[in-house]
């Protein structure tokens, strides 16, 4: 992992080799890889890091997220597409795809696009479930595009798709506090946080947090974005 500025930590490991960049999803319907017309789909994604050793880690809240809501809403996940862990199903009568990469958090837009392009999905029919550090652990921040704000997976779904037009759902991990009490902005201490388990105190805040994160999911589907901020921001 590497740090530039408050909130630029990424997780190096695995993810090291570039790519080529992935073809962009902007704006228009795509059909999907075998040419067929497929029923509109809301794509909900989780970010994390693939493995039991990483399952806790504060970076993995939105695997977290993603493992609540298929559970809540009787949705396999036992598929996997386009580098993702995928399952199918509805949520208040939407019909809804949840995936949760394997990319680790880096490379999410590598899935994300495939994913996008394989079932024809649009930008704004797009959720994306994350981390952030700026926010208190268990606080929760709804947010309609805008850009990265550090954060190395979504900067790399924006790069991946062409647009920054996606909805967000940010879920506080807390930014670590240096000896001194101030905010930390060291890599090492960054990198030590978002890649530990959340402290007992901390999980008392996340778990009633992953249950608003799927209401939150369920108000976005029913009354959309903007209603949804407005109850849960």
């Amino acid at each position: 992992m590497t740090l530039k500025g408050r909130n630029s930590y990424v997780l190096c490991h695995s993810e090291g080799a570039s790519r080529s960049p992935e073809p962009k999803a902007k704006g228009k319907r795509l059909k999907n890889l075998g040419g067929e017309e497929l029923k509109k789909l809301k794509l909900i994604v989780g970010l994390g890091n693939p493995g039991k050793a990483y399952a806790h880690n504060r970076h993995n809240i939105g695997f977290r997220c993603i493992n609540h809501l298929a559970r809540l809403h009787s949705i396999s996940m036992k598929q996997h597409h386009c580098r993702c862990q995928v399952g199918t199903g509805e949520i208040a009568g939407v019909e809804v795809l949840l995936a949760k990469p394997k990319t680790f958090v880096n490379l999410s837009g590598e899935a994300v696009g495939r994913l996008m392009r394989k079932y024809s999905i649009l930008v704004n029919d797009l959720i994306i479930i994350y981390d952030d550090l700026d926010l208190p652990s268990g606080k929760l921040r709804l947010r309609q595009g805008g850009s990265a704000g550090g954060h190395k997976g979504i900067n790399s779904i924006i790069s991946a798709l062409g647009s920054k037009d996606f909805c967000r759902i940010k879920v506080g991990i807390g930014r670590p506090i240096e000896e001194d009490g101030t905010p930390a902005t060291d890599e090492d201490i960054i990198v030590g946080h978002v890649l530990s388990n959340f402290t007992p105190q901390e999980e008392a805040a996340i778990k009633p947090a992953i249950t608003t994160a799927a209401e939150a999911i369920k108000s976005i589907l029913t009354d959309g974005v903007t209603a949804a901020m407005n109850e849960f921001n």
